[in-house]
């Protein structure tokens, strides 16, 4: 069973469509007691970092997902999703983030990249192997919409980058049972199918 996180902000049919066609269940989690029965959960979004990380507080739901993965249970962050995972972020005004992945959400820099938002296809440089990513080629392209980006303060914690405007950013954050994509699988075509598709399978260990 597959717990889709509400943030009340992004499109969580596409993402629970993706995991009926890897055939597995969702459902919607919107409270602390939706996580009982589930054995994976996807955070899905788009939008403001504080006004996402504001409705999961008022919510209860953030000391479920912070348990949820020091417990080992499999997470998955997806855009906006990813960006929570971090411990801090500047996109509303500011606010701590989940803490899982060490690391603060900034805005691209608009000296150094063509555009903001970052928009379209671009491949996702794996550095690694990683479960999730399994039969899925090594510079993949998936489909990217943000306009901040997650800077890791340990290196280790980046499972694969994407170059725009001539600089690295990291597109896959992965630290224990957690996991984080600043592209959007559930858009992606085959590639991201197959990313969604591993994760509903993955045990969480590495």
């Amino acid at each position: 069973m597959i717990g889709v996180v509400d943030l009340d902000m992004g499109n969580l049919r596409s993402v629970a469509n993706g995991c009926a066609a890897a055939g597995c269940e969702t459902k919607l989690v919107r409270a602390p007691g939706d996580v009982e029965g589930c054995t994976h959960l996807v955070m899905p979004g788009v939008g403001s970092f504080k006004t996402a990380i504001d409705h999961l507080d008022a919510q209860g739901l953030r000391a479920p997902l912070t348990a949820w993965a020091r417990e080992g249970k499999p997470l998955l962050g997806i855009c906006l999703g990813m960006q929570l995972l971090a411990t801090r972020g500047d996109e509303g005004g500011g606010a701590d983030g989940l803490a899982l992945v060490a690391g603060h959400v900034r805005r691209l820099d608009p000296a150094r990249v063509p555009a903001i938002p970052h928009v379209g296809w671009n491949e996702a440089k794996l550095r690694r192997k990683h479960p999730v990513f399994d039969r899925v080629k090594g510079a993949a392209d998936f489909y990217y919409v943000h306009s901040y980006h997650l800077a890791a303060d340990d290196d280790a914690d980046v499972l694969a980058t994407c170059e725009y405007g001539g600089s690295d950013y990291t597109s896959v954050v992965a630290r224990g049972s957690v996991i984080g994509v600043q592209f959007h699988p559930e858009k992606s075509q085959a590639s991201g199918l197959r990313v969604l598709e591993n994760f509903c399978y993955w045990d969480g260990a590495c």
